[in-house]
Parts: structure tokens; C-alpha cells; sequence
């Protein structure tokens, strides 16, 4: 097979991934755990082509600029390393949410081309290895290979880059009864990308230290929370854990919230003061995703619609994990 194409969707880490460990291979400083998002998706055809002389790159109609090129064909590299492919690729992807703006495109589209390019290329791979080489190019596309709740260790305290390091699926995505309503504050592409945002704080942050201690021990909490279907405690940790991320964050000059996140997030206030279990998280952008029981989330939903500076609201289960489509011609 020569061309594929693959459906993946992004992920909302609920214990935050911030931070890389030093040296090659985009190995994460501290553990996370995410839920993957019905409700939005990236679609993402390659096709190997003898007639191309260059790797090309489409992205949302238009030729990806020359950092998203260069992470494209570091990832198609790799593939055809594996499979002794020595065809160049077309490489043409679809979001069906804003892109670079905080919502985790990033996640859904390097877990759509790793496993759309691993098919094409005729590599069998197992979910473990495409997640594997999807959080080479993007750490938090390690989780979007698979549905529901999944996990992402850390990796050697010496990275190499032969060491492999895959996401885990921890509980399917009906195990716990959640809604994600993502509050859109813009559509337009964020200032600082996260990883220049990572690094960042981790050099400059008074507080980088303190977050690398106390990250693992939320995500712990979290994790053991999700199994044990407490929304309640799953809520208020998630929110604990953006809110100290973004505090080291901040404190390095890292700012990526605005007016209308602030708004948001007084919203998801007054909803729990008047009764309503409801929590915030954010992720490396400005819009708020606020955890709700899926019976109160028409009421959270129109309270986040109805604050201002929001631009929409998209209401997202916990879904499943990137799959391949049946037919690889479909129209992007």
C-alpha cells in the first residue's frame, strides 16, 4: 500500500505534561494523563509517490510553512528508515478545529501521520510502536493513538534515541461519565508554541522546580481518582493541575491566557457556587475546557456560550483512538 489515510483526534491532558527531559528525543519531564475528544478530528492522507522530487506538505488547503515541513518530513524519515521507502511523500491534512491555538492540534495531527505513514509505507505496526514514533515529533501525540483515558510516562533520565517510550490506554471511554465542553476564545494560531513555551519555563521560571516536584504526585492523585470513577476528585485535580502549570509558566513570562480566559474561568466559578460540579483546564492556548457531569453539561454549556469573549463552545465526549479511514481518496 502506497497511501492511507488516518483519523485521529486531540486529546485534553487532565494531569499536564510541561516540560521535556534534556537531550534528544522529546522525552517528557513528568507524567500525564488525558482524555481523548470525540467532537474534533484531524484527517490526514500520505501517499508515496515516485514521481515527487521533494516531500510536500498541505495543511488546512495551504503548504505548511517551514517548521511544520521540517517535523512532517522528520517524521516520514523515520518511517521510511524502517520500511526502506525511498519515495518522497504528499502529505495533505485536515483539521476540523483551530490549528497551533492551544486546542492540541498538534497531538491529533502527528498521531494521524504516524499512523497514516506507517500504512502507507506497509509497516505492521502495533498501536505501542506508532505511539511511539508520533511522540517523537509531538509528546502529547503519544495519547491520541488511543481512545479514552490514556497515560504517558517520563522518559530515562539519559534520553537516547533508540529508547522507545509509548502512551498506555488506562480506561476505555466510557468508563468515566464526563463532557468536555472546550470554550473557544480565538481562532487564530497562538504567539509562543508549547515547546518554546516548555523550555522557557523550565530555564527561566522561578517556580519550574516546584512544578517538576509536584506535577507527578497530582498526576498520581488523578490517575488513581479516574480509576476509582470519582468525578468530583478528578475535576478539582485536573484544575489544580493546569492552574500550577500555568502559574511556572507565567512567572517565566509565559503567558497564554487573556481576558477571555479569565472570564471563562470565573465563569466555571459561579457555576460550582451555585451547585454545579464544574472544573477548568488549560492547556498551552487561551480557551478554557471545563469538565462537567454529562446530565449538567446544557447548563454549563450555555453559561460558558453566554460569557464574554467566547466564541463558541464545542460540547466533546471521551472518544475513541485514530483509526484508518476505508477509503484514502477522500476529499480533504
Amino acid at each position: 500500500m502506497s497511501e492511507a489515510l488516518a483519523v485521529a483526534h486531540p486529546n485534553v491532558a487532565l494531569s499536564k505534561y510541561w516540560g521535556k527531559r534534556p537531550g534528544d528525543g522529546r522525552f517528557p519531564a513528568v507524567p500525564s494523563l488525558s482524555v481523548t475528544l470525540a467532537g474534533l478530528a484531524t484527517h490526514t492522507r500520505v501517499r508515496f509517490d515516485r514521481g515527487l522530487a521533494d516531500d510536500r506538505v498541505v495543511l488546512d488547503g495551504l503548504a505548511g510553512d517551514v517548521r511544520t515541513h521540517s517535523r512532517v518530513v522528520e517524521l516520514l524519515d523515520r518511517v521510511r528508515a524502517a520500511a526502506g521507502e525511498g519515495r518522497r511523500a504528499e502529505v495533505v491534512s485536515r483539521n476540523d478545529f483551530p490549528t497551533a491555538s492551544g486546542l492540541a492540534s498538534s497531538a491529533s495531527g502527528f498521531a494521524a501521520l504516524a499512523l497514516a505513514a506507517t500504512c502507507a509505507a506497509g509497516l505492521d505496526w502495533g498501536p505501542h510502536r506508532v505511539s511511539d514514533l508520533a511522540r517523537r515529533s509531538s509528546v502529547s501525540a503519544a495519547r491520541s493513538i488511543y481512545g479514552g483515558f490514556v497515560e504517558l510516562g517520563v522518559g530515562p533520565p539519559a534520553a537516547l534515541e533508540r529508547d522507545v517510550l509509548a502512551a498506555q490506554p488506562l480506561a476505555a471511554a466510557d468508563h468515566l461519565p464526563l463532557a468536555v465542553l472546550v470554550c473557544v476564545t480565538t481562532e487564530g494560531s497562538k504567539a509562543i508554541g508549547s515547546s518554546e513555551g516548555m523550555r522557557m519555563t523550565i530555564e527561566r521560571s522561578p517556580y519550574s522546580r516546584a512544578w517538576l516536584d509536584e506535577a507527578p504526585r497530582l498526576h498520581q492523585s488523578l490517575r488513581a481518582a479516574v480509576l476509582a470513577n470519582d468525578f468530583q476528585r478528578v475535576g478539582e485535580l485536573a484544575e489544580a493541575s493546569a492552574l500550577a502549570m500555568h502559574a511556572s509558566a507565567i512567572a517565566a513570562g509565559v503567558i497564554y491566557w487573556t481576558g477571555a480566559t479569565l472570564q471563562a474561568l470565573s465563569t466555571v466559578r459561579a457555576l460550582r457556587q451555585e451547585g454545579t460540579p464544574a472544573f477548568a483546564t488549560i492547556d498551552a492556548g487561551p480557551h478554557v475546557k471545563v469538565l462537567s457531569r454529562p446530565a449538567d453539561a446544557g447548563r454549563v454549556r450555555d453559561a460558558m456560550q453566554a460569557t464574554p469573549g467566547v466564541e463558541r463552545v464545542i460540547d466533546a465526549r471521551p472518544g475513541e483512538g485514530a483509526t484508518l479511514a476505508s477509503d484514502a481518496r477522500e476529499t480533504l
